[in-house]
């Protein structure tokens, strides 16, 4: 395990936008509630509560991947209308305590979804 530093900062923040993600015509996830976090030089990544996506558009699969400073990561793949998108989110669900406000939230691939829209949170 490796925790954060000046080397490789992480920062976990309240998303600044509505964040809604689309594939195959079908609203996978919409929240209010996403957290945005920053890991060194890599692009932000928003985190959705999964209260927030429609689990009923996943299944889980055998896919696992490790972080050195996340921890063990789990995944899922869309599947709806015979569109599959293997492997689109992953999951901490049990981070390491340096990231664990992102326990419970599931990150999407924006290439392997249709949109990631962000939203004003007003909408």
């Amino acid at each position: 395990m490796k925790v954060p530093d000046a080397s490789h900062p992480i920062g976990i923040t309240p998303a600044e936008h509505r964040v809604r993600v689309t594939h195959g015509g079908r609203v996978i996830a919409d929240t209010r509630r996403a957290l945005a976090l920053k890991e060194a030089s890599y692009p932000v990544v928003h985190y959705i509560p999964r209260e927030d996506v429609d689990m009923s558009a996943l299944s889980r699969t055998d896919h696992a991947t490790h972080c050195p400073y996340k921890g063990d990561a789990a995944y899922y793949t869309i599947a709806i209308d015979g569109r599959p998108s293997e492997n689109a989110i992953w999951t901490y669900e049990s981070p390491f305590a340096a990231v664990g406000e992102i326990a419970g939230h599931l990150a999407f691939y924006p290439q392997r979804v249709d949109a990631i829209e962000l939203l004003p949170l007003s909408d």
